[in-house]
Parts: structure tokens; C-alpha cells; sequence
């Protein structure tokens, strides 16, 4: 799908080479979780990394936090908080390369384990860093401490309410029209802030409010620093699609204003299809090895990481004799496009031609291609099949000048059978009946005749030209939404 304007705007902007004065450019991993020196390179000021469990998402997100000092004592990272030894796991000969620009200056450094302890901690640049874990997602009352004051006679005794760009974020992202929302302190606990919303007339607190809400309270809360580091684990947790999607664009505007660099993880489709191509990262195993391929498009990445596949463009034809041809065109002639499409069938041609006009106004939220049958005349935002009649009409006439070449050999049956056999549907009134009549006198099923048909029609009858433009038109559609 096209690029916000939030996104847009981002793009601009990480663009000029005076923004973005603190860049972390890229990180490399050994020694750590079965990491061997792979290179991870941060090409936008959001990235989000996608992959299974087990991949080593959390591993990039971790090491790129330790690489700074952290600007304040309390805000500092150390490797050794993400990377501990432990009776089961023994961590040596193990390193954190990195390159990162301050100002004019690009400076490459290490943080290390060759033995017993980490080295290079004091010589880190410094930077705001902000860390959110999965500790996020706890219901409060799950939360350390927190149950305690629910079960303690407690009071608030100081709250800071959000300002109204604040609250208007809230609710742009979450889509509920709240009146005020803050950050309590009770008398019990003064180190454990409690998210109180209020919609309305109904004033609920952290303890009563559905985790989407509470993450998304405690992140706007958040005072990002200019220049900062953000890193977040699966951005996406808690939240329906729409909340994902305004979430993520909340997070560029908040990016531009600040300068901010925001490095996620991600197993949604939908944050994945806001961002640019290089700010998309897959990483998965071959093999023994973790591999890692940036500029992969939402559905690559879910298919991936799903057993059902997940196409990267929506084709739509007018019915199933006409996904056959379609299909047997690119098995043919762009077998690199089969995989990046699930074809659709649509009916009357009037509904084509309206899908159209939706594929040339943008009316998709993913890469859309439409097919007319040969019959029919070119529309707004449609492509039409090869040749110039009915996909039937088309197939058994090209193939009756070739005296259907190799078709008998694809059925298995005699070439007398097959030319007495199609040549006999031929002269019915209907050409949506031929392939049924033929395959009966072959005594084969319609499915089957009709696939042969298809291949060897594809492979004789369709030119370079038109099997290069079809193909073309749906790699367009694709690029499109990049």
C-alpha cells in the first residue's frame, strides 16, 4: 500500500544530510545466541525487524541499546543486563561491533566479552536510549507491586495529565474520544505511575482498562529525548490493525520532530506496510546460519513466518477458464510471479471494469492487478488477457492452426482423437461448452483438457510482447505500493 503522509514526510527529511545528527548505522553480532558477525544495517530513521520466534529479533534490538552509554545514569544500558552468563549459558569471545555518526563524524567501536567481563562500556557514545520490553504488555495488576496498592487503602496523591497533543495522539491511535488521561501516584507506591483515562463521564484506571490502552498510554507518556535511540519489542502486542497503523505513524511524526531513530520488532503485516522497503528487515534461519533481507515486502515476510501463504499482489479475473490461462501464462513465461499472486475470480465483466477503476484510484489497501478476457475492451486500471476474443474462442482457434501441436501428448491420448475431439466442440453454438464436449469424447476430465490447452497455447501461441507487458503490469502493481 502507498506510504503515509507521516511516512512521506519522515523520508524527506532522514534524506537531508544535516538531520539526524546521532545515527546508529549498523551493528554485528558474535559470540552471542549463535550469532556469527552477521552485519545489521539501520537505512531509515524506523526499522522493524520481522521473523519467527527464535530468529534473534530481541538479540538486534538488545545489542543496538547497549551500544550507548545512555545520557543519564539511570536511563544506561549494559550489555550484561541483556546477555548474562548463567549455569546453562557461558558468554565469551563475544562482541558488539558498531558504527554510528555523531555530527560529521562516523565512529566505529566495540563492546566485548573476551573472558569474564564486558569491555568497552566506557568508551560508548553517548545518547538517549529508551527501552520498552514485553514487561509492557502485563496487566498492571500482573505487574510487580501493583497489586499491592489495589489491595491497600490508597489515595492518589499527585497526577500528570497529559497535555492536549498528548491526548489528542491517544485518541487518534486508539480511536476513542477521551476527555483526560494521566499518570497517578498513589500514597502507597511513589515509584509505580497508574494510566487513569477517562471517557466521557467514566473515569477508569489502569487496573480496569484493556492492555491495548495502558500500553498506549504509558508509551505517549513517555518523554522522548531529541536525538534518542527508541527501541520497542513487538510494537505491535495488544493492538487491533488500525491502533498498529496510527500507532506507527504517530511514532514518524514523533520521529521527525525529534530526530528520533526507532528500531522495532514486528510480526505484523501491518506495520510492515507502513514503512519503506529499507526499513523493512526479515530475518530467518538457512540452514545453521541466520540470514538477513532488508527491502522484503508484508507479504514476503508473513510467509515466512506462516505456513499459509501470504501473495504480494491480488489478481482478479473474470472466471475460472480465464485464472487457468492466466495462470499457465506466467507457469510459462514468468514463473517468478506464480508464487507473488493469488488469483481471484470476479464474474460479469462490468464488475471488472469497476475493480478498475478502484486498482486507478488507489482504492486497495495492497497491490491490486485486474484482467479483462480478450473480448472486451480496455479499461481504466485493467489489463486485457492475450489475444482478442474469449479466452475458449481464442485458445482452441490459435491451436486448430497448429494442428494442436503437442496437446495429445499432454493428455495422453492419440492426435486423431484430440483434432476429432476439439474440432467437434468447435461447432457448438456456445464456446463456454467446448472444453466440457471435448473432454468427454476423451473421456478425460474438462479441469484437465483445459490446463493442457492453456500450457501449450502459452508456450506456441504467446508472443514475448504480450507475455513481458502482462507480466509488467503486475510487477507495476506491486511497485506501487512499495
Amino acid at each position: 500500500m502507498a506510504l503515509s503522509d507521516e511516512v512521506r514526510r519522515l523520508e524527506r527529511s532522514w534524506q537531508n544530510e544535516t538531520a539526524w545528527p546521532k545515527r546508529l548505522e549498523w551493528i554485528e553480532i558474535s559470540g552471542l545466541r549463535g550469532w556469527k558477525g552477521l552485519r545489521v544495517d539501520f537505512q531509515f530513521p524506523i526499522v522493524a525487524i520481522s521473523g519467527e520466534n527464535g530468529t534473534g529479533k530481541s538479540s538486534i534490538i538488545q545489542a543496538a541499546a547497549s551500544v550507548y552509554k545512555g545520557s543519564t545514569v539511570p536511563s544506561a544500558i549494559y550489555a550484561s543486563e541483556f546477555f548474562p552468563s548463567t549455569a546453562w549459558d557461558t558468554i565469551f569471545n563475544a562482541s558488539i561491533r558498531f558504527s554510528v555518526r555523531e555530527g560529521d563524524r562516523r565512529v566505529e567501536g566495540s563492546i566485548r566479552k573476551p573472558t569474564e567481563r564486558w569491555k568497552g562500556n566506557v568508551d560508548r557514545p553517548e545518547r538517549p536510549v529508551e527501552y520498552f520490553d514485553l514487561s509492557r504488555v502485563l496487566p498492571i495488576s500482573g505487574r510487580v507491586g501493583y497489586a499491592k496498592i489495589a489491595k491497600s487503602k490508597h489515595k492518589e496523591v499527585s497526577a500528570k495529565s497529559f497535555d492536549h497533543d498528548r491526548l489528542g495522539r491517544l485518541t487518534y491511535i486508539l480511536g476513542h474520544e477521551y476527555t483526560s488521561a494521566m499518570m497517578a501516584i498513589s500514597d502507597v507506591d511513589s515509584e509505580r505511575p497508574i494510566p487513569v483515562l477517562q471517557v466521557q463521564k467514566f473515569i477508569y484506571s489502569g487496573y480496569h482498562q484493556g492492555q491495548g490502552e495502558t500500553t498506549i498510554t504509558e508509551l505517549i507518556q513517555a518523554d522522548f529525548q531529541k536525538y534518542g535511540l527508541v527501541v520497542i519489542d513487538e510494537i505491535e502486542s495488544s493492538l487491533h490493525p488500525r491502533a498498529q497503523r496510527r500507532l506507527l505513524r504517530d511514532l514518524a511524526a514523533v520521529a521527525r520532530d525529534r530526530e528520533l531513530q526507532i528500531i522495532l520488532t514486528t510480526h505484523s503485516p501491518y506495520i510492515l506496510e507502513e514503512l519503506p522497503e529499507r526499513a523493512r528487515m526479515q530475518i530467518f534461519w538457512s540452514g545453521d546460519e541466520r540470514k538477513i533481507m532488508t527491502g522484503v515486502s508484508a507479504q514476503f515476510a508473513m510467509s515466512k513466518m506462516d505456513d499459509e501463504p501470504h501473495p504480494e499482489c491480488e489478481v482478479y479475473v473474470e472466471d475460472d477458464a480465464s485464472k487457468t490461462l492466466l495462470l499457465e501464462i506466467l507457469s510459462q513465461r514468468a514463473k517468478e510471479l506464480v508464487g507473488r499472486v493469488q488469483i481471484t475470480t470476479f464474474g460479469a465483466a462490468s464488475v471488472g471494469y469497476q475493480l478498475g477503476q478502484m486498482v486507478s484510484g488507489h482504492k486497495f489497501f495492497r497491490p491490486t492487478a485486474v484482467f479483462l478476457d480478450g473480448d472486451c475492451k480496455a479499461g481504466t486500471g485493467c489489463h486485457v488477457l492475450p489475444g482478442e476474443d474469449a479466452p475458449e474462442r481464442t485458445v482452441f482457434q490459435s491451436l486448430k492452426t497448429l494442428a494442436w501441436r503437442d496437446t495429445w501428448t499432454r493428455v495422453k491420448r492419440s492426435i486423431s482423437d484430440v483434432s476429432a475431439a476439439c474440432e467437434g466442440a468447435m461447432l457448438l453454438g456456445d464456446h463456454h461448452d467446448w472444453t466440457e464436449y471435448a473432454a468427454k469424447q476423451l473421456a478425460i476430465a474438462p479441469t484437465v483438457l483445459w490446463h493442457a490447452l492453456c500450457g501449450e497455447w502459452a508456450e506456441k501461441s504467446v508472443s514475448e510482447k504480450e507475455a513481458r507487458a502482462l507480466a509488467t503490469y503486475i510487477e507495476d502493481r506491486i511497485a506501487e505500493y512499495r
